[in-house]
């Protein structure tokens, strides 16, 4: 599971290199998530753009991904392609998460950090 890490100042920006997240890869992608988010600023921004698919347990990972980060971190997605906005949507997760249309709407005013 092919996951990138910036950190910018206030919050990282995590994008995930593949184009699905399903019951193959979800616990992988859980646990690399965990990896490169620990310790680090409040904010934790998952980049989804390039992902083309995601399933129930694609689903139930980045929820339990948020749930790993604690009451005082928070996961907002962004770039979200038609199909995985639509499987949010439709679980009404889209009203859980912030959604950024793209990531650099998310990152705008921070200045990198490293």
């Amino acid at each position: 599971m092919r996951l990138a890490r910036q950190e910018f100042g206030e919050a990282v920006l995590v994008t995930v290199e593949e184009p699905r997240i399903d019951a193959a890869v979800a616990i992988q992608f859980k646990d690399r998530l965990r990896e490169l988010a620990g310790e680090g600023p409040g904010r934790v921004v998952l980049d989804l753009g390039q992902v083309e698919f995601l399933d129930s347990s694609g689903l139930g990972a980045v929820v339990a991904a948020m749930k790993q980060l604690g009451a005082n971190r928070k996961l907002e997605l962004a770039a979200l392609t038609p199909t995985v906005e639509k499987v949010f949507r439709l679980t009404r997760m889209d009203t859980v998460f912030t959604i950024h249309a793209q990531a650099a709407d998310a990152m705008a005013g921070l200045a990198k950090a490293s």
